[in-house]
C-alpha cells in the first residue's frame, strides 16, 4: 500500500471498531454518488471486505435525478466490477416530486436521494446503509446546524432508524476531506460531482471558510471540534 491509502484504510478500521459498524451478516448498500468520498470507501470495504472478522456483503447503489448535468458514468462501473462489488442504478425525478410553491434547495434534493436508498435497502433485504460522508462533512454539519437551525446536530457515524430494520454507517468519519483526496488521487479515481449550485451548498462552501478560517488549517484543531461532540459539559449549558 502506498501512504495515502495505508492513512485512509486505517482511519476506516478504527471507525468501524470504535462505532462497531460491522456485524456478523451484515449486507450493506453503499451509496455511491460518483465522487471521490463513496468511490474510496467501496474500494476499500471491498479490501476489508476479505479479511474482516465478521463477514459481510457490500454492493453499490446510485440514485440519478433530474438535477444537474448527465454524467458517463462508465468508468465508475468498470471500477466496481474490478473490485467485485454489485453496481445498480435507480432514477429520481427530484424536480418532479416538488408540490406547488416549493422551490428546489440540496436539502430536498438530499431528502429524496436518502428515501430511494431507504427504500431500496428495504426491498433487497439490506440492513444497513454505508455513506460517504468524511470528518469535514460531520464538523461542517455541526456548525450549519448551530449558525442556521440554532442546534447542536450533525450527521452521526452510526443512525438506527426507529422506524426501518435500518442503520446508517459513515466509515469515513475519522477521515479529512484532504487525505480522502490524496487517497483518490493515489488511486486514479474519477470524480462525479454535484453541478445543481443549489442554497445548500453555496452555505456549506461559506461554512467551510469559516472553519478553515477558525481553525487556521489545523487538522489538530478540526478533530477537536469534532471530538467535541463526545465531550458535552451539560453543566456549563444554557
Amino acid at each position: 500500500m502506498k501512504n495515502a491509502e495505508t492513512t485512509v484504510a486505517k482511519l476506516v478500521e478504527v471507525a468501524l471498531r470504535r462505532y462497531a459498524m460491522i456485524e456478523e451478516g451484515d449486507r450493506i448498500l453503499i451509496g455511491a454518488s460518483g465522487g471521490k468520498d463513496s468511490t474510496s470507501l467501496a474500494y476499500d470495504l471491498a479490501l476489508k471486505r476479505r479479511w474482516w472478522p465478521a463477514s459481510f456483503e457490500i454492493q453499490a447503489l446510485r440514485v440519478e435525478t433530474d438535477v444537474g448535468e448527465p454524467q458517463d458514468l462508465s468508468a465508475l462501473e468498470g471500477l466496481f466490477a474490478s473490485w467485485g462489488v454489485p453496481y445498480d442504478k435507480v432514477y429520481v425525478p427530484v424536480r418532479g416530486r416538488l408540490k406547488g410553491g416549493e422551490r428546489m434547495n440540496c436539502y430536498w434534493c438530499s431528502t429524496q436521494r436518502r428515501t430511494e436508498l431507504i427504500r431500496y435497502a428495504m426491498a433487497k433485504g439490506f440492513n444497513k446503509i454505508a455513506l460517504g460522508h468524511h470528518l469535514d462533512d460531520i464538523v461542517e454539519t455541526l456548525l450549519m446546524n448551530m449558525l442556521h437551525k440554532a442546534e447542536i446536530s450533525t450527521m452521526p457515524p452510526v443512525v438506527r432508524y426507529e422506524k426501518y430494520p435500518l442503520a446508517v454507517i459513515r466509515p469515513l468519519a475519522l477521515c479529512e476531506e484532504r487525505q480522502v483526496i490524496a487517497f483518490a488521487e493515489e488511486k486514479g479515481f474519477r470524480s462525479v460531482n454535484c453541478t445543481c449550485g443549489f442554497d445548500g451548498a453555496s452555505r456549506r462552501k461559506e461554512v467551510r471558510r469559516k472553519i478553515a478560517g477558525l481553525t487556521g488549517g489545523s487538522s489538530e484543531q478540526k478533530r477537536n471540534l469534532y471530538a467535541s461532540m463526545s465531550k458535552v459539559n451539560t453543566e456549563y449549558l444554557a
